[in-house]
């Protein structure tokens, strides 16, 4: 197993949940709710990463262009959101070193391709997950 290859860890698009940049708030909404994740990567139609999407992000959103009326949440873009901090994207050939630093601070990382484009995610529970299993072969 070459564990020095990002690929090992990613899990690829077609199984990742992820929002495009022109759903609604309301889409946001029930997208996050049926995938059960906090956080969820925002992508162009052309599959370019554009940024990350939390739970935290739309509360603020809704309190600040909705006035707290979840009503007009279909009437805003997510990316008319501020986002307190995007998760920044790595390539595949980044090295591990780079992917474990951004994953001790973003719960998952954001992989493109040289153009870009979105291939996948690295959850730090799958870092997690490998360095367990290698510290604690027994369990």
């Amino acid at each position: 197993m070459n564990t020095n290859n990002i690929l090992f860890f990613l899990t690829p698009k077609a199984m990742c949940a992820y929002l495009y940049d022109d759903f609604t708030m309301r889409q946001a909404l029930e997208k996050m709710e049926s995938a059960g994740y906090a956080a969820l990567p925002i992508l162009n139609k052309r599959g370019e990463y554009r940024g990350t999407l939390t739970e935290g992000d739309l509360l603020w959103g809704i309190k600040n262009m909705c006035y707290m009326d979840i009503r007009q949440a279909e009437a805003h873009r997510i990316m008319e959101i501020s986002r307190r901090k995007d998760n920044v994207p790595v390539r595949v050939t980044t090295s591990m070193h780079t992917l474990v630093e951004r994953a001790s601070s973003q719960n998952f990382v954001p992989v493109v391709d040289d153009k870009d484009a979105f291939i996948g995610i690295v959850t730090r529970s799958a870092i997690i997950r490998y360095c367990s299993q290698q510290l604690f072969p027994e369990d």
